[in-house]
């Protein structure tokens, strides 16, 4: 707002909600009203139906088409960047392809780790089939930077175990994932796995066009530490400012966005941010010793949120609903179940002297 490069107030009003306002107030207002242990559980049982709602209805787009909106959104311009090579990009009932993706990604990742857990069998094998079923609607939305949620999560998962042995093999198979995309043709026939491959191509086509608009924009930040003004790129940037550099330059990566903006100065205040979020969860889950339901969830949310940052890299996630809602709701619940597990206290140990 008090940026001298700014172009228009209503354009900040607009756009620091989904940079900062509403991350915020998420983190407080779930601290303040869900404050019981079964909140948690709510919170993540509402999120997996209305996912699975979601990845139906973006199958049912794939396999037996779009209705009479959904067509219409598509001939409006849509159709450029979700119909690739006559194959759609599915959508379901988000904002576009990229946060469906995203937002896929992300529940089958909390789904894998739920699923490791300490749960019965039947608990386990329907976690199982819920992510087999979210990984295949991050597959048909042809978000290639989607991958990197399960993956980069997947990881940090591992890592919050603490069992190394673990966290060895599970690196292999992510590597050997990572080989088979990268310099086998395995699935070659399959267009979903293509285009995951493609994101692992560094002379992909539109990787080359990103990196051309980076370039574009350090020339003109160079002078600019404190960016251009919330709200001046972006679809934003194109309603309030149009015909400025920023507003015509795609930023596409949620950083590059943040980079704009706010300039060097807010990028690194921005990841900064995260990193904290980063450092203070692991460390909270760490000191998480009694209830080890409540220490799965929390590894579930956290792992998720660290896997939504990663792939924003990409893709604008983090400041998207819903996934941008899903990630700040995830920091504060896993503040909660480490104050949740604090008060539980440990069984007394009672010493008997044989002396006695």
């Amino acid at each position: 707002m008090i940026n001298p490069e700014s172009r228009s107030f209503l354009a900040w009003f607009y756009a620091v909600r989904g940079v900062s306002l509403y991350m915020v107030q998420l983190i407080i207002l779930t601290i303040l009203l869900l404050n019981d242990p079964k909140e948690i559980k709510t919170f993540i049982r509402i999120w997996i139906v209305w996912s699975v709602i979601a990845c139906l209805w973006g199958l049912k787009q794939l396999y037996f088409g779009v209705n009479h909106a959904e067509q219409l959104w598509l001939d409006a311009g849509a159709y450029k960047t979700h119909i690739l090579f006559g194959r759609l990009r599915v959508f379901s009932f988000y904002s576009d392809a990229g946060q469906f993706g995203a937002a896929m990604g992300h529940i089958a990742l909390v789904c894998i780790v739920l699923s490791f857990g300490p749960l019965k069998f039947k608990q386990k094998l329907t976690y199982w089939a819920l992510s087999c079923l979210f990984f295949w609607g991050m597959a048909v939305s042809g978000t290639r930077g989607a991958l990197f949620v399960p993956l980069s999560g997947i990881m940090v998962y591992l890592f919050l175990t603490k069992n190394f042995k673990i966290l060895a093999v599970g690196a292999l198979v992510v590597g050997v994932l990572f080989f088979l995309l990268k310099f086998t043709t395995a699935g070659a026939g399959n267009y979903q796995v293509q285009r995951m491959r493609s994101a692992l191509d560094p002379n992909d086509p539109s990787l080359q066009v990103r990196l051309n608009n980076q370039k574009i924009l350090k020339g003109y930040l160079a002078s600019r530490p404190i960016g251009g003004g919330i709200g001046s790129a972006g679809s934003w940037g194109q309603r309030f400012s149009p015909g400025t550099l920023l507003a015509d330059t795609p930023t596409d990566s949620w950083y590059v966005k943040i980079w704009a903006e706010t300039g060097i100065v807010g990028l690194w205040v921005h990841i900064g941010m995260l990193m904290t979020f980063v450092i203070t969860g692991c460390v909270m889950i760490f000191k998480m010793k009694h209830d080890k339901k409540l220490r799965q969830m929390a590894m579930a949310l956290f792992a998720g949120f660290v896997g939504v940052a990663f792939a924003s890299y990409g893709n604008q996630v983090l400041g998207q609903a819903p996934s941008g809602v899903m990630v700040m709701m995830s920091i504060a619940f896993v503040w909660l179940a480490y104050r949740w597990d604090k008060r539980i206290q440990p069984p007394l140990q009672v010493s008997i002297n044989p002396e006695i």
